[in-house]
């Protein structure tokens, strides 16, 4: 068969030709994602076969173009998967070019139908060599033989001939026992790239067996794969022996898929390379000693991550016949199968939900509180999929996990630096640990009424103020939203790096509620926690980083650089001293599957048996619940399994719905005339886009991968925020009134002019069609309202647009804290004491409510107006006031311009509570009048060296 034309060039040549392709035709380009082009391109190709064995004359010639076409784009594409794959894709052109079109079209028919409804994967019969239509069972035994056993792809890689490519398939086949947990099928392929290639698009492979002989580069025409493989094979594979070079492409692997079990088959001295093997391989086999160990091993490999200890204990459980006298009455559902007035629950529910009910808190369930069996294993199991050190269950949601954390690690008076628009339980939990709070700012997204993320130059900014006033040692943690809730992502790698060349113990806290999904995509991987402290801590124990950093020392001693270049420089974290100090805490019911508020908690701490455990152990014990949600507990570790198994395919085409969704309303042509997705350009400035490109969510994975590495922050591509100013509609009433209201969509967060999409995992394409009908039918509705509107009604309705669409007053930084909350007031850093405040607001007679006009009159004659609490607008949902913190006349006019119908910590009746003078005055102590503290300035004008430069001046003074 000839090698196919690139796809442009087909395109091309089509439309050279005069050829319509119109009907049927696959089109890769529009395409973001290889999988969904697969699946087409066989729908098609069985519908265009139909249309030859039915379309006379002319139809058959525009099928018989098709059907030639799509099986060219499916060449290439087919070689990297078992089913249909190579074989098949081959038979089909056989028979086309055979002219059997009857036999073509059942052919065909019969992938397609398998690959739509995964048939293939619970061992219904298909062909391997394809023998001119026939299916053949691979399992020898019928669908039957296979039913219920889970399926997965093995990948070979070994440049074969096709007699030994049939031969290898054909003996391990011959090892399959219908006791067998699972069932496999192999690829092979042949070249390094290939098998890179292979992992990107392959969700199937679940292990890699890497043999001695392979080469580098793909032999094959892989432009018709276009961006969809384009992360490609990294580098050479230039190792001085067979057993380095396959090393290498394991490793190489291993970063595309941590997940992977790696299998080295070797022909001699596997004792020696066994004892400098890689941790990244499972195990090491001789190439000669048959494959029943082997086949085992995969087998035993997938079984590892398929286990669910503690939903499995819990099941067993929930069939084991019990006495209870104990609390709980629903236990085993004996409150609720006898009663006469509430059996609807079980109807509900179901029955294995309260069979499942227990108060039992050891055995085989185990103690969530000291777990020591099948929830300890459980956990174990979710430390090994997160890349954690140690990983906790939390069974009442995230906003727990980050108390337990900040608890376990904050002393009162401890400095903690904190995204001013984080969670509102971050501010709760820093109020209790008695925390000193530094609040930190977000760079501003003025016309979407909504902040980005803080700047590395802002943290550095307040590390360097804290070294100055002499307070650098009582800074404990730094704490940020990755991603922000509108899908700004940080380089969270380089965050960590240069805050801890300043900071070298300082405790980082991710709050990664929204981004569990990210540890199963590779792009997506490098910015989350877990695996940015593990590379981060591999980056400080290299030799290269070791001469690296002394190397800035030794220029940085000589220059002697003020703070504010020191901000501006990348610097190096002293390898001898930085400790990696690393915890998330992610919702994994949000974007994983798990029952609501079903959390982890994730632990990368090289300090944490020696300096956190006992603290730890006592923060969960005071915020977790004595009876826990076994059920809840139980999703966790099926969601674990699951994100382990496939969670490299879901998030994938959770991505990928999300493109489809941009696309989709980008080429609308009424659609665009009234809303569009907002882009990296419009939520990231330019100074934080290193990399200069524009769209790296659009240009290819390639692309994205380059943008991810470099710039300073990302944008998330399943996170789409819809701006609708043009609609003349604020992002609460669309919420509401159109799209839950009136069509059941559910959105979780608007602001004044825009709308927050998120696909997850179990985001569908059938779902995201039906949005895109709901947006098509919402505007085809504004448009006849417009042509029915009289003058002053049009008039009215422009002017909405054009607040809507223009900028008002700009988003407020925070103020200050008031010098009665104000501990560092003497030496001129911003943190607060917000645990006084909190606590100071609960005595009533130290508080008063003041309406509006009367906190501006109050601010415009210059008297201190000092909130008693948090006040938080929804939308946009982050607390524009903290209890300590002064009112501003920014602050006012910001307040003045929302039009939004929630407001926490406001009484429309009432007002603002705030404190009295006298409350303000007892709070400073001294008599002191109740004034206003001075802003902080934002940039430090005196000059102290970092660590960098004292470790020099150091190592100068032992050397003399």
């Amino acid at each position: 068969m000839t090698a196919p034309r690139p796809i442009a060039e087909q395109l091309v040549a089509t439309q050279a030709e005069g050829h319509d392709h119109s009907a049927g035709h696959v089109n890769p380009l529009a395409y973001n994602s290889l999988w969904h082009l697969r699946a087409d391109a066989w729908s098609s190709l069985a519908d265009s076969a139909h249309q030859l064995t039915v379309a006379p004359g002319r139809g058959a010639e525009k099928a018989a173009l098709t059907v030639a076409s799509t099986l060219s784009v499916l060449e290439p594409i087919e070689t990297f998967f078992a089913f249909p794959g190579r074989h098949l894709q081959q038979t089909a052109a056989r028979l086309m070019s055979a002219g059997l079109h009857d036999r073509l079209a059942h052919f065909v028919d019969g992938i397609s139908r398998a690959l739509d409804t995964d048939e293939y994967r619970t061992g219904g019969p298909w062909a391997i060599e394809g023998s001119e239509g026939e299916f053949r069972d691979p399992a020898g035994g019928g669908a039957a033989s296979d039913s219920g056993r889970p399926y997965f792809e093995v990948l070979v890689v070994e440049d074969l001939n096709a007699d030994q490519e049939a031969g290898l398939q054909e003996e391990f086949r011959r090892l399959r026992r219908p006791d067998d947990q699972f069932v496999y099928e192999l690829i092979v392929v042949p070249t390094a790239e290939d098998a890179v290639i292979a992992a990107l698009v392959n969700f199937n492979i679940q292990a890699c067996i890497i043999r001695p002989r392979f080469s580098d580069r793909s032999r094959r025409d892989l432009s018709n794969l276009g961006p969809f493989a384009s992360l490609g094979l990294a580098a050479a594979i230039n190792g001085e022996s067979m057993d380095e070079r396959a090393e290498q492409l394991g490793c190489e692997l291993k970063k595309i898929r941590p997940e992977l079990d790696m299998y080295l088959m070797s022909q001699t001295g596997i004792e020696d390379v066994a004892a400098r093997l890689s941790p990244d391989f499972t195990r090491i086999f001789h190439h000669r000693e048959g494959f029943l160990e082997l086949h085992l091993s995969l087998l035993a490999g997938v079984g590892h991550r398929y286990r669910t200890p503690f939903f499995t204990a819990l099941k067993e459980y929930s069939h084991r016949p019990t006495g209870v006298f104990h609390a709980l009455p629903i236990s085993q559902g004996k409150s609720v199968v006898s009663s006469h007035w509430i059996q609807d629950m079980i109807g509900f529910y179901g029955l294995d939900l309260f069979l499942a009910e227990t108060s039992a808190t050891s055995g085989g369930l185990d103690s969530l509180l000291d777990p020591t069996g099948t929830l300890r294993d459980a956990q174990n199991l979710a430390s090994e999929t997160f890349g954690s050190h140690r990983t906790f269950f939390v069974t009442n949601g995230t906003s727990t996990g980050n108390k337990i954390v900040v608890q376990a690690l904050v002393q009162p008076g401890d400095i903690v630096l904190v995204d001013r628009n984080c969670h509102q339980s971050h501010h709760y939990g820093l109020v209790m640990s008695g925390a000193h709070v530094s609040y930190l700012e977000a760079y501003p997204l003025n016309e979407y009424t909504m902040y980005g993320a803080v700047p590395l130059e802002e943290i550095k900014r307040q590390l360097l103020a804290f070294k100055r006033a002499g307070k650098l040692d009582r800074v404990k943690m730094l704490l940020l939203t990755n991603c922000t809730f509108d899908g700004v992502v940080y380089n969270v790698e380089r965050v960590m790096e240069e805050c801890l060349a300043i900071k070298p113990d300082l405790v980082f806290l991710w709050d990664e509620a929204w981004f569990a999904f990210a540890r199963f995509q590779p792009v997506y991987r490098k910015r989350t926690a877990m695996a940015s402290a593990r590379a981060l801590l591999d980056r400080l124990r290299s030799p290269e980083y070791h001469k690296a950093y002394n190397d800035q020392v030794d220029q940085l001693y000589h220059e002697k650089p003020d703070d504010e270049t020191l901000v501006g420089r990348h610097l190096l974290a002293d390898p001898a001293r930085a400790r990696i100090r690393v915890y998330a805490t992610q919702s994994t019911h949000k974007t994983l599957t798990a029952l609501r508020q079903g959390s982890m908690i994730h632990v990368f701490d090289e300090d944490f048996n020696h300096k956190v455990e006992e603290t730890f152990h006592e923060a969960y014990m005071s915020q977790t619940s004595t009876s826990p949600n076994y059920q809840i507990l139980a999703s966790l570790d099926l969601g674990r399994r699951q994100a382990a198994l496939e969670g490299f395919e879901l998030v994938q085409r959770q991505v990928e719905n999300a493109m489809r969704l941009r696309t989709a309303v980008e080429h609308h042509p009424l659609l665009r005339k009234y809303v569009r997705f907002l882009t990296t350009p419009d939520l990231i400035p330019p100074r934080y886009r290193h990399s200069d490109i524009v769209r790296p969510n659009v240009a290819g994975i390639g692309e994205m991968s380059r943008a991810w590495d470099s710039d300073e922050f990302v944008l998330d591509p399943s996170r789409i925020t819809l701006h609708i100013g043009a609609l003349g509609i604020d992002g609460d009433t669309f919420k509401h009134s159109y799209l839950m209201d009136r069509y059941g969509v559910q959105v979780n967060k608007t602001s004044r002019n825009s709308v927050l999409f998120m696909t997850n995992i179990g985001t569908t394409r059938s779902s995201v069609a039906y949005l895109i009908e709901v947006l098509v039918t919402i505007v085809r509705e504004l448009e006849d309202e417009l042509c029915g509107m009289s003058p002053r009604e049009r008039a009215a309705h422009e002017l909405k647009v054009m607040k809507l669409t223009n900028p008002e007053a700009p988003l407020p930084d925070f103020s200050a804290f008031h010098p009665a909350f104000r501990p560092g007031l003497d030496t001129g850093t911003p943190e607060g004491d917000i645990r006084s405040a909190f606590f100071l607001a609960y005595d009533e007679a130290l508080c008063d409510y003041l309406l509006p006009s009367e906190v501006e009159e109050r601010v415009a004659s210059g008297r201190s107006v000092v909130s008693a609490t948090f006040v938080t607008p929804y939308p946009p949902g982050f607390p524009i006031l903290v209890p300590g913190q002064v009112f501003t006349e920014k602050l006012l006019t910001f307040v003045n311009t929302l039009d939004t119908r929630e407001i926490h910590g406001f009484k429309p009746d009432a007002g603002y509570r705030v404190f009295t003078d006298k409350a303000l005055e007892m709070a400073l102590g001294d008599g002191s009048p109740a004034v206003a503290g001075p802003e902080i300035p934002s940039r430090p004008t005196t000059s102290n060296l970092t660590p960098l430069i004292s470790r020099h001046r150091r190592r100068g003074a032992a050397a003399s």
